[in-house]
């Protein structure tokens, strides 16, 4: 009888720590599973529409140093709306692409360095920076950069309807033809990357081609600024053919490293593009 309750004990701890090694790998197991699951959705996205009727933001999950990220929605299925976040392509090329909600000091050096580098970006600006910055809006058709429609108020546009919505950019347009004299492109960048299918259909009826991106990484917050070590190690590893690079030019480490980042891409064999080449090229894969 002894022997049988030693027998039952020690049978009990070993499962005992059985579950709680198995309990352990199960994490990192499905883990691993969910990943699996997210890009094998991603390989079969023709059959599968994956563009979200409800609204969500924006997002990117950068795995491989050197390749694309996984996105939210494919290349594929946003191209079916007039959207886009990168090209799919082996060729060393990016679109440079930086949002501007105010103006923080840090835009005539950004300015300067893609002067220096005769590379074009787009900014994508709202109404308080076209208020009280114009002359560097000015500036930026001036040296040949696209200004694209970030909304005037940067609300979350999700879930407006058409009217509200088209009022929105509307009012942006209105005031970039009366402070620069000419129309305003059509290319739109959604308020905090949210978006939904509805929204995304309401811009292609406007005319707009929607913007998101595929490299960015933590500097808009003005008080957490990353070093500059940090950005350059960060912006160097996520970098990839086809790229369409997010920075927003309220970061100061952005206007100190620009010069710096734009070189590191030449040597590393990289080449800059418009927006407006971006389109002509829609995705054929995912």
């Amino acid at each position: 009888m002894g022997k049988k309750i030693k027998f039952s004990i020690g049978l009990k701890l070993v499962l005992l720590f059985a579950v709680a090694f198995l309990a352990g790998r199960g994490v990192g197991a499905a883990a691993e599973t969910v990943s699996a699951m997210r890009q094998k959705s991603d390989s079969v996205s023709d059959t599968v529409n994956i563009v979200r009727e409800a609204p969500g933001s924006w997002g990117l999950s950068f795995r491989e140093e050197g390749k694309p990220p996984v996105a939210d929605v494919s290349a594929k299925d946003l191209a079916k709306y007039n959207a886009y976040y990168m090209e799919e392509t082996e060729e060393k090329v990016l679109y440079l692409t930086f949002d501007a909600g105010y103006e923080n000091g840090n835009t005539p050096a950004i300015l300067d360095a893609l002067k220096k580098h005769n590379a074009p970006a787009a900014f994508f600006i709202v109404g308080h920076y076209l208020e009280s910055s114009p002359d560097l809006v000015k500036r930026m058709v001036e040296e040949g950069h696209i200004v694209g429609n970030h909304s005037y108020h940067h609300p979350d546009m999700s879930q407006m309807g058409q009217e509200e919505f088209q009022k929105e950019l509307g009012e942006l347009e209105r005031l970039y033809q009366e402070t620069v004299g000419q129309e305003m492109a059509k290319y739109y960048r959604p308020p905090q990357g949210k978006f939904s299918e509805n929204n995304l259909k309401i811009a292609k009826d406007l005319g707009y081609t929607t913007c998101f991106w595929s490299l960015a990484y933590v500097d808009w917050d003005v008080e957490k600024q990353p070093s500059r070590e940090e950005a350059m190690e960060k912006l160097t590893k996520r970098v990839h053919p086809g790229a369409v690079v997010l920075l927003h030019s309220t970061s100061k480490t952005n206007g100190e490293i620009l010069d710096n980042i734009l070189t590191k891409w030449e040597e590393m064999g990289y080449t800059f593009k418009p927006l407006s080449e971006l389109a002509k090229n829609p995705a054929e894969g995912q």
